[in-house]
């Protein structure tokens, strides 16, 4: 590991009960103009977790204390009661074809999370998963912690323990053995970092609104590293929020996710010729096996500060 990856550990990476709810608050109450907080959760189908996650934010950081301004769940399209038990629980709910209809609105993660900006007014966004299960308001009030005490901080990436069933520490299985070899090889001032994939991380909006964000999977590894070409490492920083657990997808979703992992990382490398972007898999038919070919995401959506309707919103 770089010496300099070794400094940053130690002046970067904090626990949540490092700053607790009263020293947050006051930090705010100094700057309320830069210390608007949104939460926004991206879902597709996730009746199931999603209203706990809302009820927890809204109860323990917008009722109990006022560090949550804006609590709003991106809905991609849900076929379940996603939308009803998230409203219902106490988030705005917004879909995902309602936001900036002249673009059309493709599949993917990073898709909801950029379009979320123009939702929006937080000075601080803070992204959460919709799917986690035994949530702790922790995930927000950690992550968002540093930006609100440290004005030199910029991005900040929960950091946890991902159990697998009943198996502590074998979760993220893309991170070990796709992005974390890949930062390491190609990003090594990002190799401190715990959970680079992770889903859970607060940002300063005015960084936001300068990065390209990937449509797909690969919108948290794109993300970090264009951070980082952009503010440097030690504008980065990363917080232990506990335990993270949710639902794990089977392995040929997690092949799709890592080829397009790997293509987002490969199209930082390079601008020049990429590799061909689809992944073939193999299932077993009647027949023996067949192969089923899946595109692997590609398009990224340009800085939000280059969209007008999102600079004609802020000066308004």
């Amino acid at each position: 590991m770089l010496e300099e990856v070794e400094r940053w550990l130690a002046r970067r990476s904090w626990s949540a009960a490092d700053r607790p709810l009263d020293r947050l608050l006051a930090a705010k109450a100094r700057d309320p103009h830069r210390g608007s907080v949104s939460v926004v959760l991206p879902a597709l189908n996730e009746e199931a977790t999603v209203g706990r996650i809302v009820a927890t934010i809204r109860r323990e950081l917008m009722e109990k204390v006022q560090l949550v301004d804006e609590l709003v769940v991106i809905d991609s399209g849900s076929t379940d009661a996603t939308a009803k038990v998230a409203r219902e629980a106490g988030a705005r709910v917004v879909h995902r074809d309602e936001i900036l209809p002249r673009i059309p609105a493709v599949p993917g993660k990073g898709e909801v999370l950029w379009r979320s900006l123009l939702v929006t007014g937080g000075d601080i966004v803070c992204f959460i998963d919709a799917d986690l299960k035994d949530f702790s308001a922790d995930f927000v009030s950690g992550t968002v912690g540093p930006l609100l005490t440290d004005p030199n901080v910029q991005f900040v990436k929960a950091m946890y323990d991902r159990p697998f069933g009943d198996t502590a520490g074998q979760g993220g299985r893309v991170t070990e053995l796709v992005a974390r070899p890949l930062l390491n090889l190609h990003w090594p001032q990002l190799a401190g970092f715990v959970q680079p994939l992770g889903g859970e991380y607060a940002v300063r909006r005015s960084l936001l609104e300068r990065l390209p964000f990937p449509v797909g999977y690969g919108v948290e590894l794109g993300l970090l590293v264009d951070a980082l070409h952009t503010v440097g490492l030690d504008a980065l920083a990363q917080v232990d929020v506990g335990v993270r657990k949710h639902r794990h997808q089977d392995g040929q979703a997690l092949g799709r996710m890592a080829a397009t992992i790997y293509r987002t990382a490969q199209l930082r490398l390079s601008r020049g010729h990429l590799v061909r972007p689809s992944l073939t898999q193999f299932e077993r038919g009647e027949d023996g096996f067949v192969p089923r070919t899946h595109a692997v995401d590609t398009e990224e959506r340009p800085p939000m500060h280059e969209i007008e309707e999102y600079v004609s919103r802020r000066a308004a």
